[in-house]
C-alpha cells in the first residue's frame, strides 16, 4: 500500500504537470457578487431565468439575476445541524408542463436518529417574486436512519431517459456502503414517482436492493450526465482519496474496503489497486479538494470548456475544472475563489453561477474575460 507520503508526492506531480497549478493563477473569468444567501446549498435555473436556491434552514428562494429575491413557502421541517439541512433542488424534465420540482433534505427519525429523504411537489410561482409548493410528497428515504449529522450525499440529477437518480451518503457509519439491506453509500435509481424500476441491476433481491445503481460509496455530493449520457459523480474520500467516478450500472466501488486515502485516525485503507474487483476512481486527490458539487459544461461562453467538468470546492476553495477522454479523465485547471464553494451551476446564456459556503454565502456570476477567447 502507498504510503500517505508517496500520495502526497504523486498529488504534487499531477498538479505541477497542469495548467491548474500555474503561478500566475490567472482566471479566465470576472466573478460579480450578486446576492447574499443565508447558508446556501443548492440551485437550479427556471425556465424564465430566475433561480431555486435552497439554504439550510429550510429555506427555498426565487432569486433574479440582479439579486432581487423571493420566498417559497411549504417546505419540510429538517433536522438542521452538522451537514444536515435543505439539500438538493431540480426540476422535471417536463416542468414546463407538469410543475414538479424535486427537493432533497435531512428528517429526523425516531430517537437520536435522522436521514436523507427526497420529495417533489408543484412549484407555484406568484406575482410577487416568490412562490409556494403544493402537493408536497416524499417519495424516497434513506433507509435506516443513523445517529450522527454527516454524509447525507442527497445530491439528484435526472438522466436523459428520464429516470430519477440520487446520491445517498453512508453517513459516517462505514459497512452500509457494502449493506444491500441499506441504501447507504450507493447511487440509486428511480422513476419519476419514487417507483423502482424493473430493469436495476439489483431489483430481483427486492427491497431498498432493488434501487441500488451502484454501490460502495462514501459521500456523493455531485452527480451529472455527459452529453453521450454517461453518468459521473464525485465525492469526498476520508482523509486523502476525494474522487471522481465513470458510474456503472451494477458496479461496487469499493469503499470502506478500498479507498486512496486513509481514515482520520491514521488507520491505512489498502488502495484500490491491491482489490482490482472494485471499481477505481478516474480521479483521485491527495491532498482532498472537498468537492461540493458537479456539472458538466455544455456551453459555448467559454472557450475549450464545452464537454467538461466543473467541480466545486469547500477547503481547496476552488473550482476544478476536468477533462474527460472516454472513461478517462484529468484536472486541467484549477482556480482560487478565496471562499468554500458549496455549489456551481451553469446558467441557460453558458455563464457559471457559484455559491458560496456558510452564514453570509454570495452568489456568484462567472463570466469570461474578454481575452480569454470567450464568444458572444
Amino acid at each position: 500500500m502507498a504510503t500517505i507520503t508517496a500520495r502526497l508526492l504523486l498529488s504534487l506531480s499531477l498538479c505541477a504537470a497542469a495548467a491548474a497549478c500555474a503561478e500566475d493563477g490567472a482566471a479566465p473569468f470576472d466573478a460579480k457578487p450578486v446576492v447574499k444567501l443565508n447558508e446556501p446549498w443548492a440551485m437550479t435555473f427556471l425556465p424564465d431565468g430566475r433561480l431555486l436556491v435552497t439554504e439550510k434552514k429550510s429555506k427555498l428562494k426565487v432569486v433574479t439575476t440582479d439579486g432581487k429575491v423571493g420566498d417559497v413557502s411549504g417546505t419540510p421541517e429538517v433536522d438542521y445541524g452538522g451537514q444536515g439541512g435543505f439539500g438538493d433542488v431540480v426540476l422535471h424534465p417536463k416542468f414546463a408542463d407538469n410543475g414538479w420540482v424535486y427537493l432533497s433534505y435531512a428528517e429526523a427519525g425516531d430517537g437520536d436518529t435522522r436521514g436523507a429523504a427526497v420529495a417533489r411537489a408543484k412549484l407555484v410561482l406568484d406575482a410577487n417574486g416568490g412562490g409556494a409548493l403544493e402537493g408536497f410528497t416524499v417519495i424516497w428515504r434513506q433507509v435506516p436512519k443513523k445517529e450522527g449529522r454527516g454524509h447525507y450525499g442527497h445530491r439528484l440529477a435526472f438522466a436523459p431517459d428520464g429516470h430519477l437518480f440520487i446520491s445517498s451518503g453512508e453517513r459516517q457509519h462505514f459497512d452500509p456502503a457494502q449493506d444491500m439491506a441499506s441504501n447507504l453509500g450507493k447511487i440509486l435509481r428511480l422513476n419519476d414517482d419514487g417507483s423502482v424500476p424493473k430493469d436495476n441491476p439489483f431489483a430481483a433481491q427486492g427491497g431498498v436492493a432493488a434501487q441500488v445503481w451502484s454501490l460502495g460509496h462514501r459521500n456523493p455530493l455531485g452527480i451529472a450526465f455527459d452529453r453521450a449520457g454517461t453518468l459521473w459523480d464525485v465525492e469526498m474520500g476520508p482523509k486523502g482519496g476525494d474522487e471522481l467516478n465513470l458510474v456503472v450500472r451494477g458496479d461496487n466501488y469499493g469503499y470502506p474496503i478500498v479507498s486512496n486515502g486513509d481514515h482520520y485516525d491514521g488507520k491505512p485503507i489498502p488502495d484500490h489497486d491491491t482489490r482490482p474487483e472494485f471499481h477505481a476512481p478516474a480521479v483521485s486527490w491527495t491532498p482532498v479538494i472537498s468537492p461540493s458539487g458537479f456539472v458538466i459544461y455544455s456551453g459555448k461562453r467559454f472557450a475549450g470548456w464545452d464537454g467538461n467538468g466543473l467541480i466545486s470546492g469547500l477547503s481547496s476553495k476552488a473550482l476544478v475544472r476536468v477533462a474527460f477522454d472516454g472513461t478517462k479523465a484529468k484536472e486541467v485547471e484549477r482556480y482560487d475563489m478565496g471562499e468554500r464553494i458549496r455549489e456551481v451551476e451553469q446558467g441557460p446564456d453558458g455563464t457559471i453561477w457559484l455559491l458560496e459556503d456558510g452564514s453570509g454565502g454570495r452568489l456568484l456570476h462567472l463570466t469570461p474575460k474578454a481575452t480569454a477567447g470567450a464568444k458572444s
